[in-house]
């Protein structure tokens, strides 16, 4: 075969095609945080993955102090395995758009005919050899339109990371309130045991001196050991809410000695209207605007996938029998005559239309939630104040009366187990409302996408 020193246009025409391949971004685009939380933190997977786990590689570690709610975010925004894996996605779904933005790879052909026969074509004398690039051409902008769609849906990937993002702040919020009411309960129990024992106390001297019967005694006693019961109680349910706190940023042995936070601080509450104001932060909403685009522009992909592509064929033909070598070249397009993609392009109008049917209903959901979650704030925070101004001082100086009452022989014992489980169930119930507050109010924050302090002050700065 002849040496040939020109290179074909088929190869020129492949290498400027090529060209628009290079110069892609290896980062991809988180969305931009919502108000709440922003100043942690949080875990965005790497552009290289790591050859072990992730985890290791972060310089963060519990202590075995006390534990604050700030400590606990910044430890649970970092180390969430469930925030982490969101995170990888986003990575993955970018480099589905980097795949999606590249052009088809050239073919590389050899054919080789009229050898091996009979007569003059016995052998490779009459041979034929063709070699040959080819390259599909996509028409219609089939590739503009596929990488911004694979873009679209990175940045979904973007939009449920950071609902992730919040869900992880509410869940470590509404944990670490679960804690501080645990504790309380607990501080609660052992009084309450403590109280116990001073009444089964002063129940045994009455009846050793002769001023009560042994019914007395042994009633002192029931209510005693039921004390004894719920501080056992009390105790456990105060463990598993540590390990489920450090669940949060995927620990399994808590180290942490308690939680530390203001339990019984509870703050006015802005009022429906200024929360309503600011559902579209929530990232369950504000996604949809993304989602409108990315089922749109798979319309438009699937009406390009209509037209047909062109591919382009060229390179060398070497007749062995003159001992010549001559160009080939050759194009081939589909003729839609049958498939014109109607099915796709029709299934993408349905899922736009019902595109528009989910925003309504996610709306309507995200509102639904507010109110309802508005509602539990206000109950609550009603009535933590209202147990702590008038029905807790009244239960502590009832019990206390008929104590005293009762070590004097003025009241019945029965009076004194009264008031004392009466003062034990407002203070069970002070502690439910205060975790029902700080509950709420994470759950509200979670659906407005920013922190109720700070609603308070911007309002009063106005």
């Amino acid at each position: 075969m002849k040496s040939v020193s020109h290179r074909p246009p088929v190869l020129a025409l492949v290498a400027t095609l090529m060209a628009g391949c290079a110069g892609h971004s290896n980062d991809a685009p988180f969305p931009p945080p919502r108000p709440i939380a922003t100043d942690f933190e949080a875990y965005h997977a790497p552009v290289q993955p790591p050859t072990s786990d992730s985890s290791t590689d972060i310089n963060l570690e519990e202590t075995a102090e006390p534990l604050t709610l700030r400590q606990a975010l910044a430890l649970a925004l970092m180390k969430n395995p469930a925030l982490a894996s969101a995170s990888w996605d986003v990575r993955a779904a970018e480099a589905r758009r980097l795949q999606a933005s590249l052009l088809p790879n050239p073919e590389l052909e050899v054919e080789v005919e009229e050898f091996g026969g009979t007569g003059s074509l016995a052998g490779f004398r009459s041979a034929q050899t063709t070699i040959a690039l080819g390259q599909l051409i996509e028409l219609g902008a089939k590739r503009m339109k596929r990488t911004r769609l694979a873009a679209l849906d990175r940045d979904l990937a973007g939009w449920d990371y950071e609902a992730r993002r919040i869900d992880v702040y509410a869940e470590t919020t509404r944990a670490f309130v679960d804690l501080l009411a645990s504790q309380h309960r607990l501080a609660l129990a052992r009084q309450i045991t403590q109280i116990s024992q001073q009444v089964f106390d002063t129940a045994s001297e009455r009846v050793t001196s002769g001023k009560a019967s042994p019914l007395e005694k042994n009633k002192a006693r029931v209510a005693l050991g039921s004390s004894k019961l719920e501080l056992e109680q009390a105790k456990q349910e105060l463990q598993a809410r540590r390990f489920r706190l450090a669940s949060t940023w995927g620990g399994t042995r808590p180290r942490f000695t308690k939680a530390d936070g203001q339990f019984e601080t509870v703050a006015s509450i802005p009022t429906a209207e200024q929360l309503a104001g600011l559902i579209a932060q929530n990232p369950d909403i504000a996604r949809w605007k993304t989602e409108m685009e990315q089922r749109q522009a798979a319309l438009t992909l699937e009406k390009a996938k209509a037209v047909p592509d062109l591919t382009i064929r060229g390179g060398l033909k070497r007749l062995n029998e003159i001992d010549d070598t001559g160009f080939v070249v050759g194009l081939s397009i589909p003729l839609p005559i049958f498939d014109r993609n109607q099915g796709g392009i029709r299934e993408s109008m349905y899922k736009l239309a019902k595109a528009s049917t989910d925003r309504r209903a996610a709306e309507a959901k995200a509102h639904s939630s507010l109110a309802e979650a508005y509602q539990l704030l206000d109950s609550a925070f009603t009535e933590a104040n209202i147990l702590k101004a008038e029905i807790l001082p009244a239960a502590q100086e009832a019990f206390d009366a008929a104590n005293e009452g009762y070590r004097q022989g003025k009241f019945a014992y029965l009076e004194v187990l009264d008031a004392q489980r009466t003062l034990f169930d407002v203070n069970a119930r002070h502690i439910e409302a205060l975790a029902a507050y700080h509950r709420a109010a994470a759950d509200v924050e979670r659906l407005i996408g920013q922190d109720l302090k700070s609603i308070q002050s911007q309002t009063q700065e106005k």
